[in-house]
């Protein structure tokens, strides 16, 4: 039998199965405006499969958003090529559109459900994973527990728990502890998060490494790294990448400044979220400066902002900048993953918000990898240095480069320790027994 439910998870349960019918409408409703959902795939929210199941044992896979689908990829790859079906499930509009471009062969894309019992309920009898692998930090109440009572073995991959987390679970310890003691395993990228996840009553943890530092180098059509390259020819290029609203002023101002200099800079912006193109344009406009919008069509011929306003081309951006400023740093968001841009030999540039990646970014700036900007003006200060020391540019670019090698490893000790799970399935133990097991075990 399982433990009795803390209050708290409890009446979390009951909330939401009482209401969550009632306000999932409307909640969808408003996502579905705000552009944050897929027309035709809302019903996956409901737990409504968009899909038949493949035959056979089915390992499911779930990530938030971009960032867990980039580190999980090469882990569904490596199923899928032992011939396991692989179901992926995340639960943004980039991430679906990201799936449908990369996305092995075995392996399907389905929005996750809300975290409603009657949705997890409904998705869970359709699939009827065999071993179902979280990554990084979702844990869904409903979700976990109800796939717990199945009897579905959790695991949690690529774990990590920020300070700032922990900080706020420890004023709920039971609640937390309710949620991680149904994972069979907990795997994280350091000792800090390892400590964090078993003080707040994780079971079983083990420090496996970040798989972020294994995905491979970000793919990059050669036709439109010609045409980018030919455009740029002669250029002086700066790139900002994942940026937020309000770091797109400061990266704008950095460009104003450096051109006395440099009269030939080209500035790309590639924002977070690519339909706020028209939105960076208009800061460049506003600040005097020619923007061109990726989208659009354009190449960067005669323009002095070029917006990366495209998805899943990051990899041209960072092929054609030798610096690169990582967004979401100049705000309080916690910064964006370095690791891409750094296997392209950029150097990197951050604000002081990097609570998200706060070891591989202390990492980097103790070895020289990275530079620190305190805000706008140290943003352009250091751009300018850069451009006037190449070699201090490059030995930036270089020590972030080994910095990244030398964590490689992260995939192979994830398998070896999933091995104990896949094993079983490999040899075609599995077609949903798991899942289909009924308990009497009510989470």
């Amino acid at each position: 039998m399982a433990e009795p439910l803390p209050f708290a998870l409890s009446a979390y349960r009951a909330v939401t199965a009482a209401f969550g019918p009632v306000l999932a409408p409307r909640m969808l409703r408003r996502r579905l405006a705000a552009g944050k959902e897929t027309p035709g795939r809302i019903a996956e929210r409901r737990g409504e499969p968009g899909a038949a199941r493949p035959e056979g044992p089915l390992v499911w896979v779930h990530g938030a958003s971009v960032g867990e689908f980039v580190a999980a990829l090469p882990l569904v790859e490596r199923l899928c090529g032992d011939g396991l079906a692989v179901l992926m499930t995340t639960g943004t509009v980039t991430s679906a559109r990201l799936a449908a471009a990369r996305l092995p062969q075995g392996a399907l894309h389905q929005f996750v459900p809300l975290d409603m019992p009657a949705f997890v309920t409904r998705f869970l009898d359709h699939w009827r994973p065999d071993l179902a692998l979280f990554v990084e930090s979702e844990l869904w109440p409903n979700t976990v527990l109800t796939a717990a009572a199945r009897r579905v073995p959790l695991v949690l991959v690529n774990g990590r728990m920020s300070a700032r987390s922990f900080s706020r679970w420890r004023r709920l310890p039971r609640t937390i502890a309710g949620v991680l003691s149904r994972f069979d395993l907990c795997l994280v990228r350091s000792r800090d998060d390892a400590e964090r996840f078993a003080a707040l009553g994780a079971p079983h943890v083990r420090v496996t490494g970040n798989l972020k530092f294994d995905v491979p180098a970000l793919p990059v059509d050669p036709d439109g790294l010609a045409a980018l390259l030919g455009a740029t020819a002669g250029r002086t290029v700066v790139a900002a990448a994942s940026t937020h609203p309000g770091e797109e002023h400061a990266v704008v101002s950095a460009h104003c400044r450096i051109r006395t200099s440099h009269p030939d800079v080209l500035t790309i912006i590639a924002p977070r979220h690519p339909q706020r193109g028209r939105e960076v344009a208009d800061v460049a406009v506003a600040a005097g400066l020619r923007p061109a919008l990726r989208s659009a069509g354009g190449l960067p011929d005669d323009c002095d902002v070029y917006v990366f306003d495209t998805l899943g081309e990051l990899g041209l951006v960072y092929r054609i900048a030798p610096m690169v400023f990582m967004g979401g740093s100049l705000v309080p968001h916690g910064g964006q993953n370095p690791i891409e841009a750094i296997k392209f030999g950029a150097a990197i540039l951050h604000g002081p918000h990097v609570g998200n990646f706060a070891d591989t970014y202390a990492d980097l700036g103790r070895d020289g990898g990275a530079v620190a900007v305190a805000g706008a003006d140290a943003l352009a200060a250091h751009i300018a240095a850069f451009l006037g020391d190449g070699a201090r540019r490059d030995a930036v670019a270089e020590q972030g480069r080994r910095y990244v090698e030398s964590l490689s490893g992260a995939l192979e000790r994830t398998l070896a320790a999933l091995e104990t799970w896949v094993a079983p399935l490999r040899r075609g133990s599995g077609g949903g027994t798991a899942a289909a097991r009924a308990t009497s075990d009510h989470a």
